[in-house]
């Protein structure tokens, strides 16, 4: 989405709102995988809505996003609470032949519900579409320079609105798999609070790239785990310290990762090959169009 030139900072909220969605439907029908439908179908319609006001009607994107992040946890809340703390089924573990028994391949790829396994195929597919497909091209095209994309025939705003709501999808399965997946069920609190702002750091953190997105969200996980092993290993030490560390942890390293851009890293890296190779493998650069309206009638 962001690499079309939109902002979507309805993320939290949209994810909350999906969970609660997936869960009621699978309990309903007995069928997680109508809940991952329903959940991609409410993160569309955030995706939709957002594109309406932000697209459509020019309103500031990132106000738009905010008050539909408060909106859809509000929602999420109040509509879920007849399914808090209610059984419901969750999804089934895939296990891959042969690497599912080894010891450590095992736990680390071969036994994990579908969703990690749709995961693990979106970071192939994602590169390969941005950077080895014509549409990927037209793309980022669109994020870069719609002025440009425009007077090369491209139709700037369907483009930004269909990826929109594809990333507005796979937002909500983002929240199905927390519901059905990650942390099976309902309640206040789900789990997945703050990993929508979370997310939109991690974008940051991995330059727009899907790969290195990626791995952000990795580093990220690993921390979460991590709090987890060190908590019992440390027991006398506060639980909260644990469970809010790999937050600023995270936020310290998007920090770090954005120093590379200012004035006087930059001069170093001038003077010294060796920092000027590392910065260069990492730059941080957000499309030059993310967030600003384009309105094709008035470039006619």
């Amino acid at each position: 989405t962001e690499r079309a030139g939109v902002v979507n900072l309805s993320l939290d909220g949209t994810m909350l709102l999906s969970a609660m969605v997936a869960f009621a439907v699978a309990a309903s029908s007995d069928s997680p995988w109508l809940g991952v439908i329903a959940a991609a179908l409410v993160g569309m319609a955030s995706a939709g809505i957002l594109s309406l006001l932000g697209l459509g009607l020019s309103r500031s994107q990132v106000a738009v996003g905010f008050i539909l992040t408060l909106l859809c946890r509000d929602l999420a809340y109040f509509l879920g609470n007849p399914y808090s703390r209610q059984p419901g089924p969750e999804m089934t573990i895939w296990k891959i032949p042969v690497v599912g028994d080894l010891p450590f391949l095992g736990p680390l790829i071969g036994r994990h519900s579908p969703v990690v396994y749709l995961s693990l195929a979106l970071i192939v597919g994602m590169w390969w579409f941005f950077y080895r497909t014509q549409a990927g091209l037209n793309l980022r095209a669109v994020g870069e320079s719609p002025k440009a994309a425009f007077g090369r025939g491209l139709r700037v705003r369907r483009i930004r609105v269909t990826y929109t709501l594809i990333g507005g999808a796979l937002v909500g399965i983002a929240g199905a798999a927390f519901s059905l997946a990650v942390k099976p069920g309902w309640g206040r609190p789900q789990g997945c609070e703050g990993s929508g702002w979370i997310a939109l750091a991690i974008v940051i953190f991995g330059g727009w790239h899907p790969v290195r997105a990626a791995l952000g969200a990795y580093f990220f996980a690993m921390l979460q785990v991590a709090g987890i092993h060190l908590q019992d290993h440390l027991p006398n030490w506060p639980a909260p310290l644990f469970q809010v560390a790999p937050f600023p942890v995270m936020i310290l390293t998007l920090l770090a990762v954005n120093l590379g851009q200012a004035d006087r890293v930059q001069d170093l890296a001038r003077r010294y090959p060796l920092i000027q190779k590392f910065i260069g493998k990492w730059r941080v650069t957000s499309p030059a169009g993310l967030g600003r309206d384009f309105r094709p009638e008035e470039e006619l």
